[in-house]
């Protein structure tokens, strides 16, 4: 069974299991982001953790969440983790007023899949932010 879970990434136990998950999945490709800033999540399977994802304030967007990152350990993919995190951080920016999520991916088909599964749009920003080879996504809540 799996559960996710948000959690204060400013904690440094929880900092710690961030960076360990991030090094698992993003193998060094990525830079280790700030866990202080912005909302963090901690999928579970029993008492490992498999799972994370973030979202922060857009600062391109107003009243928008940008879903930073999300990662899933290998021997877990395939169960719908990256969807079920999706679901959680959207909750999340509908507290806090935010009428959209943007979010982008690079390299990534299977997360673009995931994309189009949780309702998102394509996007066409006109000052684009990742790589000139990124998808650009955007779901209105």
């Amino acid at each position: 069974m799996y559960k996710i879970r948000e959690v204060d990434g400013s904690d440094d136990e929880t900092a710690d299991t961030l960076r360990d998950l991030h090094k698992l999945t993003f193998f060094g490709e990525a830079p280790i982001p700030d866990f202080e800033e912005g909302h963090w999540w901690i999928g579970w399977h029993g008492s490992e953790a498999i799972s994370f994802a973030s979202m922060v304030q857009s600062d391109r967007y107003p009243r928008a969440g940008y879903f930073k990152r999300v990662g899933v350990l290998s021997s877990h993919r395939g169960h719908g983790l990256q969807l079920r995190h999706m679901r959680a951080l959207e909750m999340r920016a509908k507290r806090n007023g935010w009428r959209k999520i943007i979010s982008d991916t690079t390299d990534n088909p299977h997360s673009g899949n995931n994309f189009i599964a949780a309702g998102y749009w394509l996007l066409q920003p006109e000052n684009p932010w990742s790589f000139p080879h990124s998808i650009y996504w955007v779901k209105e809540l």
